[in-house]
């Protein structure tokens, strides 16, 4: 049996759903590196080796497809961010924020074109954006539940997604230019700042 042959073997044994997200799995890896303009579905069939014919078969059309990876990227930020059970919420926090600006680095393209669709009124891109902002930081209270750090109240919560935001634009701007600041400085502003916030409230 040839290699071709027995790749093409494999594949057709992926289920439907298999194949379907073996392929979201390669428009995520390709998003990391390039804007949501850029993933063409000639790039995409080209670089997965199938027809333009068989994409649309599993996504249905261009917008279809770029919506599915987006939401399967933004799955992946909120995996890939999730903090440890095992630890105070301050570890926790420093954890989620350390592999917050990890993701963004290596997914900067990819992150970019989420924030600028859901800013430019797509309401798909909006939706799956706030979904994703929504998790990350309910995260925080559910893993806070002693309030050792953040009370849970209106108040902290409305701080809270204003923080959020804060720190989505330092890391976008400094990745886009670290202007003498270094990563560790980064990440000092990012966590502590969270704390500073919330006891001000008081």
């Amino acid at each position: 049996m040839t290699a071709s042959t027995s790749k093409s073997a494999s594949r057709s044994r992926l289920s439907p759903d298999q194949r379907r997200a073996q392929l979201l799995d390669l428009g995520v890896r390709l998003l990391a590196t390039r804007s949501l303009d850029e993933l063409s579905i000639d790039l995409f069939a080209e670089e997965a080796g199938i027809s333009r014919g068989l994409l649309y078969h599993y996504f249905g059309n261009k917008h279809a497809f770029h919506e599915a990876v987006v939401r399967r990227a933004a799955d992946d930020l909120i995996a890939q961010t999730a903090p440890p059970v095992d630890s105070d919420p301050l570890h926790r926090l420093t954890v989620s924020m350390t592999a917050y600006l990890d993701y963004v680095e290596s997914n900067h393209e990819g992150y970019l074109s989420l924030v600028k669709g859901a800013a430019g009124g797509n309401e798909t891109m909006r939706a799956i954006y706030d979904e994703a902002r929504a998790a990350l930081t309910d995260r925080i209270f559910r893993e806070d539940a002693q309030a050792e750090i953040i009370p849970d109240t209106p108040t902290t919560r409305l701080v809270v997604r204003g923080w959020s935001a804060m720190v989505e634009d330092l890391v976008l701007s400094w990745v886009a230019d670290p202007a003498g600041v270094s990563r560790d400085e980064l990440l000092a502003i990012m966590i502590a700042s969270l704390p500073a916030l919330v006891e001000a409230l008081a």
